[in-house]
């Protein structure tokens, strides 16, 4: 059995190189920007029409004709995907305009447009880029992403097949249920498999704060491109974001695989922490990484043939996890101690919304209000989960 995985490596490239992935982009981007005024005009332009538009394009254009072909192609089947999700995928706007000054630069390669070669990626139209790499290919790749991030970095990130790694099976009566919180980013009917609040931002806040001062004070207040002093404190204040993010994801990576391996069933709370981001926990809420630990959960859960459960949030925390009566009042952030006042069961408030979230997956559905709520639904073990 193959997955399709992919292998992300930094790029070395040169000032030459660096100028001709830009152009090549600036291509990329003109025809992207064109497609989507096509959409606008009342068309819904296919990928078939737009290929033939390109066909044409390529004809008339000495600058279209001096960039490779397969990068151009790649970003308007991209176009076109996006374009089709954004009619059938709830919540996906329409494709929009690539400005010039705020979109990164990220070009796609089939795998007639590149080739690696002693240590090298090769991209069509002679653009050589030395590679660090930090581990093999399992294979050959079968299409390579090359893009550059806020701070300046260029990747390549190859798309591969390999065989699937055996993931150690877990008891089939194993299972997890997961509360999402600010204080402690995963609360969980475990307590060893807890995720706490590790505050990788807050340890760098000092730091951040003074580049971020930086660049207040050397922003000229003018359109127009800014001095290099602003440019260097700009990239020292993302440097610092950065690092922080990297090692976010890191430590929800081994705690999500932790948890892949030890159960079968895996009940998480779907919550999205957007709404947090006009709260008074924005800035705590942005330093858990909710998201990030939340995708990297089910991601790892996937992959390992594990069973997923996302259950609403709603009413998980006003729910007794013993008789499943729901409280009268909902209950303040203050207020960190459930107790039911029906059978007087009384637990840490996050430790029984993740029982609450567990027995409702186990009983097949993604609701509280789904379960019929007669007294002791979920038997007795609920607590020994």
């Amino acid at each position: 059995m193959e997955e399709i995985v992919r292998y992300s490596f930094r790029l070395r490239p040169g000032a030459m190189a660096v100028r001709a992935l830009e152009s090549e982009w600036h291509r990329c981007r003109y025809l992207w920007n064109e497609a989507v005024r096509q959409q606008k005009t009342g068309r819904k332009p296919t990928f078939a029409m737009l290929g033939k538009l390109l066909t044409d394009a390529r004809s008339h254009n000495a600058w279209l004709r001096e960039g490779a072909q397969v990068p151009q192609q790649q970003i308007l089947r991209t176009y076109a995907q996006s374009l089709e999700h954004s009619f059938a995928v709830k919540g996906r706007g329409r494709p929009k305009f690539k400005p010039r000054r705020d979109t990164l630069p990220s070009l796609e390669y089939s795998s007639r447009g590149f080739s690696c070669r002693g240590g090298r990626l090769c991209l069509a139209k002679g653009i050589v880029i030395p590679v660090v790499w930090s581990r093999e290919l399992p294979a050959e790749p079968t299409s390579v992403r090359v893009h550059r991030d806020s701070l300046g970095h260029w990747y390549a990130s190859f798309v591969v097949r390999r065989e699937v790694v055996a993931t150690p099976a877990a008891d089939e009566g194993s299972g997890i249920g997961i509360d999402w919180g600010v204080s402690v980013t995963a609360t969980t009917t475990s307590p060893e498999f807890d995720l706490p609040y590790l505050g990788h931002r807050k340890r760098c806040a000092a730091e951040l704060g003074k580049a971020q001062r930086k660049m207040a004070r050397r922003h000229s207040g003018k359109r127009g491109p800014q001095s290099k002093g602003y440019q260097r404190a700009r990239k020292a204040a993302a440097t610092l974001q950065k690092k922080a993010a990297r090692q976010a994801r890191h430590d929800a990576r081994a705690w999500a695989k932790s948890v892949v391996d030890n159960h079968h069933l895996i009940a998480v709370e779907d919550f999205t922490p957007k709404f947090l981001a006009k709260s008074t926990m924005a800035r705590k809420a942005t330093d858990a990484a909710i998201g990030v630990s939340k995708q990297e959960l089910i991601e790892c859960a996937a992959r390992a043939g594990r069973k997923v459960v996302l259950v609403a949030p709603a009413y998980t925390t006003m729910t007794c996890s013993s008789c499943f009566a729901r409280a009268k009042q909902r209950l303040g952030l203050a207020e960190r101690t459930f107790q039911c006042r029906e059978c007087g069961f009384i637990d840490c408030r996050d430790r029984n919304a993740a029982r609450v979230i567990l027995a409702v997956a186990e009983r097949g559905h993604t609701r509280v209000d789904d379960v019929s709520h007669a007294s002791s639904p979920f038997g007795s073990d609920v607590h020994a989960v």
